[in-house]
């Protein structure tokens, strides 16, 4: 026969003290998982729009497309997914000629979503930025 264990007073509420120290931790760990998941999901689409931008710039074309339109069209695909702030794009080419390079770099800046007062203290709020370099495409015979 198991004889039951008496608890003392002092052991009484010493699980909610440990719960009440524990749970806070927690939770910012949960909350710092689901920000990093949407920084990386940031960091994805603003790669993509780079290379949107840069697959735009290359494809051959007369007359061959110009910064505005290549800035016009990362921004556009930007807006599609939901980022509503202006990007930082930098676009640098070799005058459009064929087989030379087209660098289109975006930077966006990012906003904490879970935790924004937390860590925004900390860090300010940083830039996503993406490059993609493509060559321009042949003229065709």
């Amino acid at each position: 026969m198991k004889v039951p264990r008496l608890r003392s007073k002092k052991e009484e509420g010493a699980g909610l003290v440990e719960f009440a120290i524990l749970a806070p931790l927690f939770v910012m760990l949960l909350f710092g998982l689901v920000e990093f998941g949407l920084a990386l999901y940031s960091k994805g689409v603003v790669t993509n729009a780079s290379r949107e931008g840069a697959r735009f710039g290359v494809v051959y074309a007369t007359p061959p497309k110009t910064e505005g339109e290549i800035t016009a069209k990362v921004q556009e695909y930007l807006t599609k997914s939901g980022f509503t702030d202006t990007a930082n794009i930098n676009i640098a080419w070799a005058e459009g000629t064929s087989g030379r390079s087209l660098s289109v770099t975006v930077a966006y800046p990012y906003h904490f979503q879970v935790l924004p007062n937390f860590v925004a203290g900390f860090t300010g709020s940083p830039d996503l930025t993406a490059k993609t370099v493509m060559f321009m495409e042949e003229q065709p015979l």
